[in-house]
């Protein structure tokens, strides 16, 4: 892998790594957006704010077990 799909990896392995600092930005991103609709797509941000967080901890999760049980 080269270029974008190196950068792509090293993001992802950065986010696993910080997972409860990514879900809080997460969490602050999806509070702002509801601020910015006005509250017209609460639902779909929480939805997706849910879905992202959900995807980040099982990264976290499959990084652990990549790792013998231990965060990297």
């Amino acid at each position: 892998m080269s270029g974008i799909g190196d950068a792509f990896e090293k993001v992802k392995k950065a986010a696993a790594e910080n997972s409860e600092k990514v879900a809080e930005g997460i969490g602050k991103a999806a509070e702002l957006a509801k601020e910015k609709t006005g509250g017209k797509h609460d639902d779909k941000i929480d939805k997706a704010g849910g879905a992202a967080t959900e995807y980040l901890r099982k990264q976290a999760a499959k990084n652990r077990d990549e790792n013998g049980g231990k965060d990297a």
